[in-house]
């Protein structure tokens, strides 16, 4: 008797832990899964139609490290965004669809592959931003700031010191979410070359 029920004390023991697993694994399964579902799985999206920046709104930018009097001043970009649907036959787009965005982040890459910030480019940064896209809208960001203006390696150009001009392409993301909360970015790109183009 006293053989029983120590076995019937190691099943009950056994049951309950296998039990506790069974419950942070799906604790677990579905803290993932939610995390899958709000990222990405947005039913709306969007495509960047245009990029520009600089004094002429230009697709090709030519950043001043300095200007005729000596002033330092930030570039300034615009996109061009357009709300889209996943499911292309399926219903227009409703109030639930648009997408607001609230962030953007600007980094700067080198085709020669040199792409050490504060040596090569110039630090990447981030940057609030409110606009709610539900067809076509122009947003205007900072593709350029004043600070970078006077750091390494771009404070190194003026008057014609350390290299000519620095290319880059700027890699513009702007991140945002649909009005349910589920996350949707967008990344384009915009050629701008700095130099001391007024020395």
């Amino acid at each position: 008797m006293e053989r029983k029920t120590t076995e019937i004390r190691h099943k009950a023991v056994w049951g309950a832990r296998f039990g506790a697993f069974a419950m942070v694994s799906m604790l677990v399964g579905a803290s993932s899964c939610s995390e899958m579902v709000r990222t990405g799985d947005a039913s709306s999206f969007l495509v960047i139609n245009t990029l520009s920046g600089g004094p002429q709104n230009d697709t090709t930018v030519e950043s001043d490290v300095q200007g005729d009097t000596g002033t330092v001043f930030t570039d300034v970009g615009q996109a061009v965004l357009q709300l889209q649907m996943k499911d292309v036959g399926g219903p227009g787009p409703s109030a639930n669809n648009a997408i607001t965005l609230t962030q953007y982040r600007v980094e700067y890459i080198r085709s020669d592959g040199r792409n050490t910030p504060g040596v090569d480019v110039p630090f990447p940064f981030s940057s609030g931003l409110t606009a709610t896209v539900s067809g076509t809208q122009t947003v205007g960001f900072t593709l350029v700031r004043v600070q970078a203006k006077e750091e390494a390696p771009l404070r190194a150009l003026r008057g014609g010191g350390g290299a000519f001009a620095i290319s880059t392409i700027a890699r513009i993301t702007f991140f945002g979410h649909d009005q349910t909360g589920r996350e949707v970015s967008v990344t384009g790109n915009l050629d701008v070359t700095f130099a001391d183009w007024a020395g």
